[in-house]
């Protein structure tokens, strides 16, 4: 079976991992029973998938951001459940913005507000169970939207990216922290030895669960390189795309305005 990247978002929607499915539905299906497993061992996901760094690079993400200060400033975060970093974003606003966390699943909502009551954070975030594709809010209502290692798992990315431009206010900006391609020849190699031998292995002893590390792993080798997901931001409306790479291309950061 092919392990090569989609050259376009629409190729998404048929793949689960290195799988080929019936179509969105069965797909997001699937990746809603994987989260279910993982909500707990979120975090512990990540350290496995990026080694430790998707810590810094979530900082990275929301300083790239510089949230206002100004009060009245509210971004929403997609697949954010857990909270990650609207907590962060709320935080680098000195405790000015009001923000929405949204996720398809419930047991990842569950934990982020949890965790939000312990930081006595309840009052600047909502947490709301939704679907990117089709989000249940106004138009032109948010300054920011937000979405960290979860586009991926979209089936219909083009849908998703719609919506972010519908919600946001002109002069609002999108931006995406998501694995990518590495683009350095030796540590492609060792990330990919990495990722497809020791992170299922090490998911299966650590959380008894390997095939949904088999999955996020193969997810992350279909997903668009860094040139064709800017693509696709543009053909949602986006302008002045542009990326940084994190860690050689390990993760990238992708950034839109709405103009």
């Amino acid at each position: 079976m092919s392990r090569s990247r989609v050259t376009g978002a629409e190729g998404m929607e048929t793949t689960y991992g290195f799988e080929s499915v019936g179509g969105a539905s069965e797909k997001q299906a699937r990746v809603n029973e994987v989260f279910h497993r993982v909500a707990e061992r979120y975090d512990l996901m990540n350290d496995l998938m990026s080694g430790g760094l998707h810590r810094i690079w979530k900082s990275a993400m929301v300083s790239w951001l510089a949230p206002s200060k100004r009060p009245g400033w509210r971004f929403v975060d997609v697949a954010g459940g857990t909270g990650d970093i609207a907590f962060r974003i709320v935080e680098a606003s000195n405790g000015a913005a009001t923000g929405t966390v949204l996720d398809i699943n419930g047991s990842m909502l569950a934990v982020g507000a949890e965790r939000a009551e312990k930081r006595k954070l309840s009052d600047n975030l909502t947490f709301v169970e939704g679907n990117a594709e089709s989000l249940d809010l106004p138009d032109s209502a948010f300054d920011a939207y937000t979405i960290a290692f979860g586009i991926r798992n979209v089936p219909r990315i083009d849908l998703a990216l719609a919506e972010a431009f519908r919600v946001l206010k002109p002069g609002g900006r999108f931006l995406c922290l998501e694995f990518s391609e590495v683009d350095l020849p030796v540590l492609d190699k060792l990330y990919e030895a990495w990722s497809f031998k020791a992170i299922p292995a090490i998911g299966k002893v650590v959380a008894g669960d390997r095939e949904s590390y088999e999955y996020l792993v193969e997810s992350i080798r279909r997903f668009p390189n860094q040139a064709n997901f800017e693509t696709a931001i543009r053909q949602a409306g986006f302008e002045r795309v542009t990326h940084r790479n994190l860690s050689g291309g390990i993760a990238a950061m992708h950034s839109g305005w709405k103009l």
